[in-house]
């Protein structure tokens, strides 16, 4: 079974994506949309620096609160699972 495996990763053809293009402000975009600039291009060091320095510093009261509440329902459902005491040799038959 694992020889099939390996047969069929050593044969299998590598998927090459499409490229993606850039806006004006350096954000990824679609190629061929309107405001896409050709494959290839680069916006200036100077357009990247306006653009990190104009985010936000990092992540607001909404992002920690959403953060927060999903850990506290994933922390929840662990704690409401089934103790697990092993594996019994005598249960396999079941």
């Amino acid at each position: 079974m694992r020889a099939w495996m390996l047969i069929l990763a050593l044969l299998a053809t590598p998927v090459l994506a499409a490229p993606t293009c850039q806006d004006r402000q350096g954000g990824t975009i679609k190629c061929g949309v309107p405001g896409a600039m050709p494959v290839g291009w680069k916006p200036s060091p100077e357009q990247l620096w306006d653009r990190d320095i104009s985010r936000a510093p990092g992540p607001g009261t909404r992002e920690l609160l959403g953060a927060l509440g999903f850990l506290g329902l994933l922390f929840a459902l662990i704690a409401l699972m089934p103790d697990f005491d092993g594996w019994q040799d005598d249960r396999d038959e079941e």
